[in-house]
């Protein structure tokens, strides 16, 4: 936790090659990404176009040449979604492309309410994310199939892989009702990534998603942050999450909302460092 990176949710669709140069420019040394955009993104206020690694062999080049000249690196590999009638594994080309460009980890969620199929496919998938030496995540969020710690917990025992672990969003965390004490009696070993999220403790609107979209500053909304990511370990990597849509809808760029969220990432892990541990 001594330094923060950006996860690419918080740009909101911001093209690729730029991110890798606005985090330089932040001083981040990660970041997260995905190897291309949906067909569909209802939340990119800014208009930027799509792009998908797998299809464009040039873009592909510019961000590798950027990560390195940069010295950022991909720390977490977004967007490996279990649904229903369909296998994860599937998805061998965007980890091909994600280790192609350094990724260290690939994170996958799960939309299927079939909870062993969503187990088998998370074990097939951390499988072949090993073969190219990468570990695997798991998120969870009261909008999935795995909607709370407990669930979540249950996949990653039954996996039974070291290279497959926890990742923790602090949001989804708080909001589907667990708390630092919960987090502070699971084995340390289980967990593998943190997001580091604000907002207000309840939900604002009739659909989750659209508060995943729209966050605070962290340290300006009402999560325990500091409590959370001190019951958290210490050699966890801390990727912020702060999508503001509202704020980019009245005109702020995304380098001014993205500067806001890793300075507010930066306060809150100062204040946990401060903490007696």
């Amino acid at each position: 936790m001594d330094d923060v990176g950006i996860e690419y949710q918080t740009v909101l669709g911001y093209p690729p090659v730029d991110f890798v140069h606005l985090a330089a420019d932040l001083g981040c040394h990660a970041i997260s990404m995905k190897a291309r955009t949906g067909s569909h993104n209802p939340y990119n206020p800014y208009g930027y176009g799509e792009f998908s690694f797998l299809d464009n062999p040039g873009l592909r080049r510019q961000m590798a040449a950027a990560l390195n000249d940069r010295g950022v690196s991909i720390s977490l590999a977004e967007g490996f979604v279990v649904v229903p009638g369909a296998d994860l594994t599937d998805e061998q080309a965007s980890l091909d492309v994600m280790w192609e460009l350094g990724a260290s980890r690939a994170n996958a969620v799960t939309l299927d309410p079939d909870r062993g199929r969503s187990f088998d496919q998370f074990a097939a998938f951390a499988e072949a994310a090993a073969e190219r030496g990468m570990q695997t995540t798991l998120e969870f969020a009261k909008s999935l199939a795995l909607s709370d710690l407990d669930s979540a917990l249950a996949a990653v025992r039954y996996v039974g892989r070291t290279d497959f672990r926890l990742l923790i969003d602090t949001m989804h965390l708080v909001r589907s009702g667990s708390t630092a004490e919960d987090l502070a009696a699971v084995d340390t070993s289980l967990f593998g990534y943190v997001q580091l999220s604000d907002t207000t403790l309840h939900q604002r609107g009739p659909a989750y998603r659209d508060d995943s979209s729209d966050r605070s500053v962290p340290g300006e909304g009402e999560l325990p942050l500091a409590e959370i990511m001190a019951a958290l370990p210490e050699w966890l990597p801390v990727g912020v999450e702060a999508p503001m849509r509202s704020r980019a809808a009245q005109g702020m760029p995304a380098r001014e909302c993205a500067r806001l969220a890793v300075e507010g990432a930066r306060a809150v892990l100062a204040e946990v460092r401060a903490m007696p541990r």
